[in-house]
């Protein structure tokens, strides 16, 4: 059964770090591209990054990059989001999702038709 669970979520101060984590079951991670996406309350789900299959390339949304850190242990089958510099407006749900096998992130596009989804973890940034 291919399934994908989020864990790491919680409540830390703005500046604070996080480090979410996403377990694969069913498939081998590493052969696939991994995109993390968050859900503010009442807004749309917007993509946050998308690494490629193996991390051959990793692409950010704007303003993700040097705060959001993605990073894999293959042994584990499992990804990690290391959220660094947290401001509130980085409160929401937070999904990881798999597309592939043998997929490549270059792009905005990248986020969509990802073959699996997480059920998310929640985030939440006080000031």
């Amino acid at each position: 059964q291919v399934q994908l669970v989020e864990s790491g979520g919680g409540l830390v101060q703005a500046g604070g770090s996080l480090r979410l984590s996403c377990t694969a079951s069913g498939f081998r991670l590493e052969d696939y591209a991994i995109a993390w996406f968050r859900q503010a309350p009442g807004k749309t789900r917007e993509g946050v990054l998308c690494t490629s299959s193996r991390d051959t390339t990793t692409y950010y949304a704007g303003g993700m990059k040097g705060r959001f850190t993605i990073s894999r242990d293959n042994a584990k089958n499992t990804v990690y989001l290391q959220m660094d510099s947290l401001k509130p407006e980085d409160t929401g749900t937070y999904y990881c999702a798999a597309d592939g096998p043998d997929y490549y992130c270059s792009g905005p596009e990248d986020f969509h038709g990802m073959d699996y989804w997480g059920e998310g973890t929640l985030v939440t940034v006080s000031s």
